[in-house]
C-alpha cells in the first residue's frame, strides 16, 4: 500500500490518498477547499492513473469533510463514516461560515464505517479501529501488512487529538489510545490528521499524556 499526503485549507489539515498496486485508492478526510487544493488532488490521482473507487472520513470535523462533496462530484464514490459521527457531520453547515468556509458543500454517507470490518480496495484491507474521544464516531484505519495507520486526530508526535469540542471526552480518548493503538507494533507508522507521522513506539516512551 502507498501512502500520498496532501496539507490543506487553514488548519493545516492531512488528507491522505492510499492506493496498491492494482490502480485503485481510497480517499482519506479531503480537506481540500479552494479550487487550487481541488486540482492539487486531482492532477496527483491523474500523473499517477489511479481509480479512486471510496471516501471515508477518519471522523467529521469541519477540517476533515471541507471536499467531501468535490470528491464525491469528480469521482462517483461511496462516502462511508461511522454511524456515531454522523451528527457531527451533519453540525458542520450550521458553522462552516463562521469559520471562513461558506462555500462548503454538505456531503451525505453513503454508508458505515464499523469497528473491526475491513475496507478494501484493490488487494489492501484496513481494519476500521474505533477510537473515540476527539470525536464521538472517530476511527483509525490499520493496515497490518505494512504496519501502517491512518490516525486522523487522535495520536499526534508528541501530543493527542483535543478533547474541548463537542462530543470530546479526555478520559474516553486516553482509553482508546491505550486499548486501540498503543497495543499495535514498536514500527507501527501513524499518518495523523495534522503534522508529521510518527511511530507508535516513539509515543509509547514519550508522549507526555500517556505516562
Amino acid at each position: 500500500m502507498t501512502v500520498a499526503g496532501f496539507t490543506f485549507n487553514p488548519f493545516a489539515e492531512n488528507t491522505y490518498l492510499l492506493s496498491d498496486e492494482t490502480g485503485e485508492a481510497v480517499i482519506v478526510d479531503p480537506g481540500c477547499y479552494e479550487p487550487a487544493e481541488q486540482q492539487a488532488l486531482r492532477q496527483y490521482i491523474e500523473d499517477q492513473k489511479l481509480r479512486v473507487v471510496l471516501l471515508v472520513n477518519t471522523h467529521a470535523h469541519i477540517d476533515h469533510v471541507l471536499g467531501n462533496q468535490f470528491v464525491i462530484d469528480t469521482y462517483k464514490v461511496p462516502y462511508l463514516l461511522h454511524e456515531a459521527d454522523f451528527a457531527t457531520l451533519r453540525a458542520v453547515p450550521t458553522y462552516a461560515s463562521n469559520y471562513g468556509f461558506p462555500r462548503y458543500q454538505p456531503a451525505e454517507p453513503t454508508g458505515q464505517l464499523r469497528a473491526g470490518e475491513a475496507v478494501r480496495f484493490g488487494t489492501t484491507e484496513l481494519e476500521v479501529r474505533f477510537v473515540p474521544g476527539h470525536a464521538p464516531g472517530h476511527v483509525v484505519f490499520y493496515h497490518a501488512p505494512t504496519s501502517t495507520v491512518i490516525g486522523g486526530d487522535v495520536l499526534f508526535q508528541g501530543s493527542i487529538g483535543r478533547t474541548d469540542l463537542p462530543g470530546g471526552d479526555h478520559a474516553t480518548l486516553i482509553a482508546s489510545i491505550k486499548s486501540q493503538l498503543l497495543p499495535l507494533p514498536d514500527d507501527t507508522v501513524v499518518y495523523p490528521g495534522h503534522g508529521p507521522a510518527t511511530t507508535i513506539g516513539q509515543e509509547h516512551r514519550t508522549n507526555p499524556f500517556l505516562t
